[in-house]
């Protein structure tokens, strides 16, 4: 293959934005690809996953993993196919999973430490599903319940953000482990499928109603653990149910992350004195060892049909700015994925 002959067309932060990104914050580059040496390989992009943590990579300041410089390709995982090799590692054909950036084409040496490919099986999975259950998302429901959630048989697990990429991993997984799981998600259709289809045992729409009259209804008894996704008002109110020794998962506030003035903190924060309770975040890369293990689980409740898989996929690399906002206008219904190429 000779990789001259292809343009890559790149998506660049162009400025940091304030409050919910636009147009004028990317800049679109086309450029050549240059000729791979040894060790090299190309990834033709597939699948890119589109994450509310992006928001919050956009933002200059301390994280937990350095902001995306002024310039620099948009930070994005995906699925992808590798078109040219000169290295050992991977044979042209492979898929692999990595973090390529919203661009068509990534090019580099095959072991990457900022990349960090891995060969996928096409055949295990439809490849979305390496961007979701088996994905980054679901590996932070999975380690995040797990780990920081510890939940046990007959707990009651309320998860907000319930039909989006990490929570409704996060519902079945609770269900595997034998607890009563209430999801909250905006919209009929969203609870509706949360539990008809993932097998949630209730839902709440925040935009129906109440939270904390759905929380009533729901878990007469309170909450065990908390597994937040959304931050705000909803982490407040279900703060105001938890039960003695409950644990509430921070994983992200995307009901905060576009917002033009400080982040609204909890309110209700006495709650974990008076129930001597444990509030603890959960980012992804810190069980990076272990996710073969994640993988290797999920994967078997997948192919028993004990969990599903839901992707929402937009089309086209050049909708990635109106397909990042879906995620903070609640367009999405699932993961949401960005398919740049045809398998």
């Amino acid at each position: 293959m000779t990789t001259t002959v292809l343009e890559n067309l790149q998506f660049r932060l162009a400025a940091r934005p304030v409050g919910m990104a636009k147009a004028s914050d990317w800049q679109q580059v086309r450029e050549a690809l240059r000729e791979i040496g040894d060790g090299e390989i190309v990834v033709k992009a597939l699948y890119l996953s589109l994450d509310p943590a992006m928001r919050g990579w956009m933002n200059e300041g301390k994280s937990y993993i350095r902001p995306v410089a002024i310039g620099e390709i948009m930070r994005a995982g995906g699925i992808g196919v590798v078109v040219a090799s000169k290295s050992p590692k991977f044979a042209v054909g492979a898929h692999v999973s990595g973090s390529i950036g919203v661009q068509q084409y990534w090019i580099g040496a095959a072991d990457d430490k900022s990349a960090s490919f891995i060969q996928v099986d096409a055949a295990l999975a439809p490849l979305p599903t390496y961007l979701n259950v088996l994905g980054m998302p679901g590996l932070t429901g999975y380690f995040g319940l797990l780990e920081v959630g510890q939940p046990k048989a007959g707990d009651t697990v309320v998860v907000s953000g319930a039909a989006g990429a990490v929570g409704m991993t996060v519902g079945q997984v609770a269900k595997q482990m034998g607890c009563r799981v209430v999801g909250i998600a905006g919209g009929k259709d969203k609870c509706d499928f949360v539990v008809n289809e993932l097998g949630f045992d209730a839902c709440i729409d925040y935009k129906g109603g109440a939270v904390k009259d759905g929380l009533k209804e729901h878990c007469p008894q309170g909450v065990d653990v908390y597994f937040d996704n959304v931050g705000g008002e909803i982490l407040d109110t279900v703060l105001t149910r938890i039960n003695l020794k409950a644990r509430i998962v921070i994983c992200g506030a995307i009901s905060q992350y576009n917002n033009t003035t400080a982040v609204k903190g909890p309110a209700n924060y006495l709650s974990l004195l008076v129930n001597r309770a444990r509030m603890e975040g959960i980012v992804v890369f810190d069980y990076a060892p272990r996710y073969h293990l994640g993988v290797a689980a999920m994967g078997q409740w997948l192919k028993q049909g004990k969990m599903k898989s839901k992707v929402d996929i937009v089309q086209g690399i050049e909708n990635f700015p109106q397909a990042l906002s879906m995620l903070f206008e609640g367009k999405n219904f699932g993961k949401l994925v960005l398919q740049v190429a045809e398998q």
